[in-house]
């Protein structure tokens, strides 16, 4: 039974830290702590060696640093799963460890629940990952591109925008975790960045790597699918491919209008479903996707700043000759106790809400911070479930 147990690598450069972690893991049945490490650079080279599931990492160790050996640790083996255990609470501790791959962060000393639950979790999803590599391997590369995209060709794929012209109204959590729910093995999914200067899907999924939309746009005329699967991510935990923005905000120039509707065109070729992520920004990358896009997930939030700035949006979407049956009206973080019910909002606006999901600051705010989708392990709860059920209207609407 060893081999179902979740593999712990424990690293700290002081031996009694070490024991007393060990000690708080020893009776649990389903956990088996492999090795310890006193030193980052033992960790990197102890991970290689015993490939633990999960790794607990001390931030301040002498020769590496946690958050160093982290990120090395996660390029050499991206199944690993480390949670950062340091005695700093700092939230730029906690936003460099994330950026680095780590999946959790507990302050030191960490209570025995707390560690349990977070090793539990990281071996999950460790497993998780481990399996799809496993299963997806044989078919990763594509035997015959040119065919599969005539396929795909025929399934004309649909472009869909998410958009809010208020900015922090949860655009990206709600793009992303639809693009999960959208993904299986007959829809295939994209999710592009359209907030070329300060986009943070790949940040959402904890998937920092160096392709951005930069190494497609200039070539945007000419593109091949190996080209574009070189390129985009492949997110290990659900297949979906991601497409970063620039990695420095000046770059976001570089990128046309004209470039990105015709990234945008070529990708719904080789993908079921593109979803798009945009900027509140009436930009010409914004304004691309609009032009693209069979349908228009617009969010709204029970503010009145929100309300009005969607009405103007409404208003010009008439203006511009766009057709209210493209817009899918979805209210985000819908809170009971605020009186503003989505019913009303849809009849003062005279646009339907299609989809209400819920306010639920306990599982979107660390799914954020975690860089793991809550669509990932939270899609029962009834946040997850609200995009279910907003995925299905997507389908629905299309199918029209």
């Amino acid at each position: 039974m060893a081999a179902d147990k979740i593999r712990v690598l424990i690293v700290d450069d002081i031996a009694e830290t070490r024991e007393n972690v060990r000690k708080l893991l020893q009776f649990e049945p389903e956990i088996e702590v492999v090795g310890a490490a006193r030193s980052g650079r033992e960790a990197v080279q102890l991970t290689t060696e015993l490939k633990p599931d999960v790794v607990l990492m001390d931030i301040n160790m002498p020769d590496m640093d946690g958050i160093t050996a982290t990120e090395t640790i996660r390029k050499n083996d991206p199944a690993a799963q480390i949670v950062i255990l340091s005695v700093q609470s700092d939230p730029g501790y906690m936003r460099r460890a994330m950026l680095a791959g780590a999946r959790d962060f507990l302050t030191k000393p960490p209570m025995a629940d707390d560690l349990i639950s977070a090793v539990q979790r990281a071996g999950e999803m460790a497993r998780f990952e481990r399996s799809k590599v496993v299963v997806a391997a044989p078919v990763t590369p594509v035997a015959a591109p040119v065919q599969q995209s005539s396929k795909l060709n025929l399934q004309n794929g649909k472009v869909i925008m998410v958009y809010s012209p208020k900015g922090g109204v949860g655009t990206t959590t709600v793009a992303v975790n639809l693009a999960i729910a959208l993904n299986n093995a007959d829809t295939r999914v994209a999710l592009l960045d359209g907030n070329l200067q300060f986009g943070d899907v790949a940040i959402f999924m904890n998937e920092q790597g160096k392709n951005n939309i930069l190494d497609l746009a200039p070539r945007a005329d000419e593109l091949e699918p190996e080209v574009v699967e070189s390129v985009v991510i492949r997110h290990a935990a659900t297949g979906v491919h991601i497409l970063a923005a620039p990695s420095k905000p000046e770059h976001a120039e570089q990128v046309s209008g004209d470039s990105f509707s015709k990234l945008v065109n070529y990708f719904r070729r080789l993908y079921a479903y593109v979803v798009i992520d945009t900027s509140s920004m009436l930009n010409d990358i914004t304004l691309a996707a609009l032009d693209t896009a069979d349908i228009v997930v617009l969010l709204v939030t029970q503010d009145i700043p929100s309300i009005k700035n969607v009405r103007l949006f409404l208003d010009l979407l008439t203006t511009i000759g766009v057709p209210k049956d493209r817009i899918c009206f979805v209210m985000n973080r819908y809170d009971k106790r605020i009186s503003i019910a989505p019913e009303r909002v849809g009849e003062n606006l005279k646009q339907p809400i299609v989809g209400v999901v819920p306010f639920d600051e306990r599982i979107v705010v660390p799914a954020v911070n975690r860089g793991i989708p809550f669509m990932i392990d939270n899609k029962t709860q009834p946040v997850g479930r609200a995009i279910l059920a907003v995925a299905e209207t997507v389908r629905a609407q299309l199918n029209k």
